[in-house]
C-alpha cells in the first residue's frame, strides 16, 4: 500500500535516532490530582537512621522537628517554639498528626513533592516519627540549616543572602 522507507538512503538518518533517556530520572509522572508531573523525595519514608540524631531526637521529642520544619514550611511565619507547643498540646488530644500532615501537605506543595508512599494524612497517622524525619531530611537536603535555633527561617534567609549555603546531602556516609 505504501512504499517502505526501510532501506532507502534518503530515511537512513532519521531511522536511527533512539532516544538516550526519555524522562528525567527524579520526576515522577503518576500524579492522578493535577496531571503534572511531581518530583520525588529526596529521601525515603524509612530512611530515618541515614540521620541518627535526627531520628533520637524526633523519637523521643517530636515537637522538636515538627517546630523547625513548620517554622521553615511558614517561611518564618510563625515560630519553631510557637508550632512545638501547638503539636504538644494537640498531642494530649491526639489530633497532632491531623495538624502536622496538613504540614507535610504544606512542604509538597511548594516543592512538588509527590504524595507517596501513600497519602499525607495516612502516612502521618502510620508512621508519624518517620515522616516528620523525611521532612526533616527533605529541607535539609534542599540547603536549609535545620540546626539555626533562633530565628531559623530568618537565619537560613540571612545565609543565602549572603551566599552561605549548606551543601546539600547527597548520600550517606561510608567508610
Amino acid at each position: 500500500m505504501y512504499p517502505s522507507t526501510h532501506g532507502h538512503p534518503k530515511y537512513a538518518g532519521a531511522m536511527n535516532i533512539q532516544p538516550t533517556q526519555p524522562y528525567p530520572s527524579n520526576i515522577s509522572y503518576t500524579s492522578a490530582t493535577h496531571g503534572t508531573p511531581s518530583t520525588r523525595w529526596s529521601t525515603g519514608l524509612g530512611h530515618c537512621c541515614d540521620d541518627p540524631a535526627n531520628c533520637l531526637i524526633t523519637c523521643f521529642c517530636p515537637c522538636v522537628t515538627f517546630g523547625q520544619i513548620a517554622e521553615i514550611v511558614n517561611k518564618g511565619a510563625v515560630s519553631c517554639a510557637a508550632s512545638g507547643a501547638v503539636y504538644v498540646l494537640l498531642g494530649f488530644t491526639g489530633l497532632s498528626c491531623l495538624y502536622s500532615c496538613w504540614y507535610r501537605s504544606r512542604l509538597r506543595g511548594q516543592y512538588d513533592l509527590e504524595e507517596a508512599p501513600c497519602a499525607d494524612c495516612l502516612v502521618h497517622f502510620c508512621c508519624e516519627t518517620c515522616s516528620l524525619c523525611q521532612e526533616y531530611r527533605e529541607l535539609r537536603n534542599r540547603g536549609f540549616d535545620m540546626g539555626i535555633d533562633d530565628e531559623g527561617w530568618h537565619a537560613n534567609m540571612d545565609r543565602q543572602g549572603r551566599g552561605i549555603m549548606v551543601a546539600p546531602v547527597v548520600g550517606g556516609m561510608s567508610r
